[in-house]
This record gives structure tokens, C-alpha cells and sequence, in this order.
């Protein structure tokens, strides 16, 4: 018969209950963000933006989303079509939990059913949806200022070149961002949805168009990012296609971050 000692088998249930609670940690989900695109049909932008601003985003609210952002674009055509918003949920099962909860709310429902017999359909295409976690470089996500303009931004690495992008970004982009000031609002890796894939998503934060330019221009004229660009791609480019960009601005619904 083997015997243990009162230490031993303290170091065994230590053992397993330190070995259960690593498990439990390295398994909770964190916060998860999602990134959704409505295309409204034509002439129906402001019909869309009416829904969201008064019943929508107090539905969210309702059932435990939370409202992060909302923009339109400023570009046309798609400044005719387009809204963009960021909603934050406490984990992906929460995610799926309360769009359940939402998508059976009669007040929903009687007020889907109202626009569509009013308007007819106010969207013509599918939702663009992504569910994203934040990098480990990102900084904390706010809302955005009511009086500044933004840059949404996806890029599409290439095969196996997605950890080299992020370490640029990391290590290099976001500081030479700053420095013309350019500010960095958020960095997203896609987990999910249409945007999911070898994918990095980010919104930078700019005073105005004129800044935007000016910021750009110099940004690629800059010592430091030609060094840093060069460095990079010493094995092969990191970038597949050339970036997704959206300039847009909050809505008067959105909320904001003064």
C-alpha cells in the first residue's frame, strides 16, 4: 500500500486545483467586439438612421449589447448608403445570446414589420458582420469624438505573413502614426464573420480631411516608416492586396467620447 504524507497530498489537490483554475482561465472569452456594415437601398439611408436612433440602439442596450460607435461614410457613393457601428459584447456566447433575446423582442419586431411596410426593404445586400477581439497592441476602445473624423482599414495579409504584419504594427506603425498625428483608435483581429481570415482590422482618428492628407503624406515620406517597411519585407510583401479604406464620421446618434 503506498503511502503519502500530509505535504504530498497537499501538493496534489494544489496541483489539480491550480491545474483547474488555468484551465478555466486559459477557456473564459473575453470581451468580443463586432464590426457591421448596413448598405442601405437607395434613398433609404435616412430611413435606416432613423430606426437605429430611436428604437434600435435602446433595443441593443436592452438586451446587453453595447453601443461603442456608429458612422457614416463621407465618401460618395457610399456617403449615399453606408453605415458602419461597433458593438461590444461580454463574450461570443453573450453575442449569440442576446441577438436571440433582440431578434425575439416584439418591440423588434412590430417596428421591423412597420418599416418594411412603410419603406419596403431598407437594406440591398447583405449585412456585413465581424466579430473581433482587440490586439494586444491596440489601445481602449471608447467612443468616438463627435467632432473628428475616422478611417476604418482592413488589410488582407498574405499567406503566413499575418504575425509579421502585426509585429510592424506593433513595434513601428502605431508610433510613426502618433507622430503625424494620426491617432490610433483601435486594432481588431477578425475571429468571424465576413472580414474573418489572415485579416487586420483598424480605425484611426483624424481633426479632419486636411489632416488625414496631410498625415498620410508624410507618414510615407517618414525615414523611420521607409526603414521599417523595407525591414519587413526583406522575406516577401505582407500585404496581399491593397487596403479596404472608409473615411467616415459619427452619427448624431452615435455616442461620443468628449
Amino acid at each position: 500500500m503506498i503511502r503519502f504524507s500530509g505535504l504530498a497530498v497537499l501538493g496534489v489537490v494544489l496541483a489539480l486545483v491550480c491545474g483547474v483554475r488555468a484551465t478555466a482561465a486559459e477557456s473564459d472569452e473575453g470581451p468580443v467586439y463586432q464590426l457591421r456594415i448596413y448598405v442601405a437601398a437607395d434613398g433609404k439611408l435616412d430611413v435606416l438612421n432613423e430606426r437605429f436612433r430611436k428604437h434600435t440602439t435602446k433595443l441593443f442596450e436592452r438586451h446587453g449589447i453595447e453601443n461603442v460607435g456608429y458612422w457614416v461614410a463621407t465618401d460618395e457613393p457610399k456617403s449615399e448608403t453606408m453605415l458602419i457601428y461597433l458593438l461590444k459584447h461580454q463574450s461570443r456566447d453573450a453575442a449569440n445570446t442576446s441577438w436571440a433575446a433582440f431578434g425575439k423582442d416584439p418591440e423588434w419586431q412590430a417596428i421591423a414589420k412597420a418599416t418594411k411596410d412603410n419603406h419596403g426593404d431598407i437594406l440591398q445586400e447583405k449585412i456585413d458582420a465581424t466579430y473581433m477581439i482587440t490586439t494586444d497592441y491596440s489601445p481602449e476602445i471608447h467612443p468616438p469624438r463627435a467632432d473628428k473624423l475616422y478611417e476604418l482599414r482592413v488589410y488582407k495579409a498574405n499567406d503566413g505573413k499575418l504575425d509579421a504584419l502585426h509585429a510592424r504594427f506593433r513595434d513601428h506603425t502605431q508610433d510613426i502614426f502618433a507622430s503625424h498625428d494620426m491617432r490610433s483608435y483601435g486594432y481588431w483581429s477578425p475571429t468571424e464573420g465576413t472580414k474573418a481570415g489572415d485579416n487586420l482590422i483598424y480605425i484611426l482618428e483624424y481633426d479632419n480631411r486636411d489632416a488625414a492628407k496631410a498625415g498620410w503624406q508624410a507618414f510615407f515620406k517618414d525615414p523611420k516608416w521607409q526603414a521599417a517597411y523595407k525591414a519587413s519585407i526583406i522575406n516577401g510583401r505582407l500585404l496581399a492586396e491593397k487596403p479596404e479604406s472608409i473615411y467616415m464620421q459619427p452619427t448624431d446618434y452615435s455616442p461620443t467620447n468628449q
